[in-house]
């Protein structure tokens, strides 16, 4: 009989070396498949792929999917301003998302019969890859050796190297996901509600002191230059104002929120770029956004960030919200300037052909030019009707 074919989402780490070499042991025909959003290395890529072989894959693929990640994910919530509970910019909550599609997408290409990952039973990932394949590839087994046996770490050092295979996968204080959209920290202080994370967990520390002004540019939303530099690859963009924040120590904070499976989860986190790219594109939506656009538009943003860290994203109310997105960012479009300091930023200006701010009406706190004294009078006359009606009929209720 031939051998059942599966494909493993690898990522290099403990869970998922195990995972690769168990089923290879156990006679499946292993593909492994690094599903990279942004966060891997050339030299991490390289080291996955000699590793996979060497746990008994009979084929590693990279699949690229930070430009479709881009397109599909990172672009709205920037049209969005989207964070978490206003703090956290969903990082790792979307990529996963779109490496699940990304394997599903591979394991439907080569007709495996199963498809594998290594996440845990405690955590949200587990739900983003299996109700991503369940929907993405229907039919397909979801094997899940870590979860279903409740694995230690030790237990899988040690079947790893009883076969063969040494790595150090020393359980360190902290452990990271660095991804396109930020970094995340989990462990050491984090388990204690009481602390904070200290200088020495975070991967990118200050170097610069002094304020420095950076230079943002919008097109209809999206990031098109950064300091006077125009860039058609966003992605590009996106690196050189996380490198530029980054000298700063700027987007770091801790992320208390609730988790899919119900418990409360934290999380530390360094996201220089999407804080400054989202403060930016807020700061000149201000200016080119009616009052309601910016209202409706943080209301279904506020779904669509849910939704994201929720593994709703083949929902299909989000091409419905993502519509609405990309139709309220038509006017906005201009430079921000943004002055840096260490660990933190302030928006200072914006120039945009659409700012509402330039009229010809009048000016705020300056000048009426489009109402009289009289007009002004008689509207606050009128808006005050139904107060004013009110407390007649209830005067004891004044306060």
């Amino acid at each position: 009989m031939a051998k059942k074919k599966v494909v493993v989402a690898f990522s290099g780490g403990l869970d998922t070396s195990y995972t690769v070499m168990k089923l290879a042991q156990d006679g499946y025909e292993v593909y492994a498949a690094c599903a990279n959003t942004g966060g891997f290395s050339p030299e991490q890529l390289k080291t996955n792929e000699e590793n996979a072989y060497k746990l008994g894959a009979v084929q590693y693929v990279t699949l690229d999917v930070t430009q479709e990640y881009y397109e599909k994910s990172l672009k709205y919530m920037v049209y969005g301003n989207v964070l978490r509970n206003n703090c956290y910019p969903i990082s790792v909550s979307s990529e996963r998302i779109f490496q699940a599609i990304a394997i599903a997408r591979y394991a439907n290409e080569i007709g495996a019969d199963a498809i594998a990952h290594g996440s845990t039973g405690a955590g949200n990932d587990q739900i983003r890859f299996d109700m991503t394949f369940l929907v993405m590839a229907p039919g397909v087994e979801i094997i899940t050796l870590t979860r279903d046996g409740n694995l230690s770490r030790q237990e899988e050092i040690d079947y790893l190297n009883e076969h063969g295979f040494f790595a150090d996968f020393t359980k360190l204080k902290y452990s990271y996901n660095v991804g396109i959209w930020g970094t995340s920290i989990c462990g050491g202080e984090i388990l204690d509600s009481t602390q904070g994370l200290p200088e020495s967990a975070y991967l990118k520390h200050p170097t610069k002191e002094g304020p420095e002004t950076l230079k943002l540019g919008f097109d209809k939303g999206e990031l098109c230059s950064v300091n006077g530099k125009h860039y058609d690859d966003k992605i590009a963009a996106i690196q050189a104002v996380e490198e530029i924040g980054a000298a700063y120590g700027i987007g770091r904070d801790c992320h208390v929120g609730d988790t899919i499976i119900g418990i409360k989860g934290r999380v530390g986190f360094e996201a220089a770029a999407p804080m400054l790219i989202i403060g930016a594109h807020r700061f000149l939506e201000k200016y080119t956004l009616s009052k309601w656009q910016q209202y409706w538009k943080d209301q279904v943003a506020n779904w669509y960030g849910m939704f994201l860290h929720e593994s709703q994203y083949l929902e299909p109310v989000m091409a419905d919200i993502e519509a609405m997105l990309t139709s309220s960012q038509r006017n906005v479009t201009g430079v921000v300037e943004l002055e840096l300091r260490p660990l933190g930023f302030q928006t200072v200006g914006v120039d945009s052909p659409n700012d509402l701010v330039k009229n010809k009406l009048g000016e705020y706190g300056e000048t009426a030019k489009a109402w009289s004294s009289d007009d002004a009078k008689g509207f606050i006359k009128v808006s005050s009707t139904a107060l004013r009606a009110y407390y007649l009929a209830h005067p004891d209720e004044r306060r």
